[in-house]
């Protein structure tokens, strides 16, 4: 079975590095999936989205990934996120408390994309939001 390269990066660390049969991402185009031999593109992560990326092992590894781009190209898929947090990683109680505390706080920029951060991270933990 053909496999992609694969590294996932946030600013403040490397999540994982190997290879995929796959891997699915929300950009701000809409969801895209790659699979090896997939055309050279840059997209940009949105916000509040979850990157599922099947490994060649046959698991599933979630994250919720807060901006930062997609770039696909011959020798793999590159993620490069400002904040990602693995499934496993994630408090669920706290995001939930972090979902309604931005919920309650209006509609202003800053509400909206704390709520939209919550909700990733609880999708990314196979929560309903």
């Amino acid at each position: 079975m053909a496999t992609l390269q694969v590294e996932l990066v946030a600013v403040e660390r490397k999540i994982w590095s190997g290879e995929a049969t796959s891997v699915i991402a929300r950009t701000t185009e809409g969801e895209l999936g790659v699979l090896p031999g997939h055309t050279p593109l840059l997209g940009q992560l949105a916000d509040g989205g979850v990157v599922t990326i099947h490994t060649d092992s046959g698991e599933d590894l979630v994250v919720a990934a807060h901006g930062g781009f997609l770039s696909v190209t011959e020798r793999g898929v590159s993620i490069l996120a400002e904040t990602a947090e693995i499934s496993s990683e994630i408090d669920v109680p706290r995001a939930r408390e972090a979902l309604s505390r931005a919920e309650g706080e209006g509609d202003s920029p800053e509400a909206q994309a704390a709520a939209r951060r919550a909700q990733s991270r609880l999708r990314a933990a196979g929560e309903t939001v």
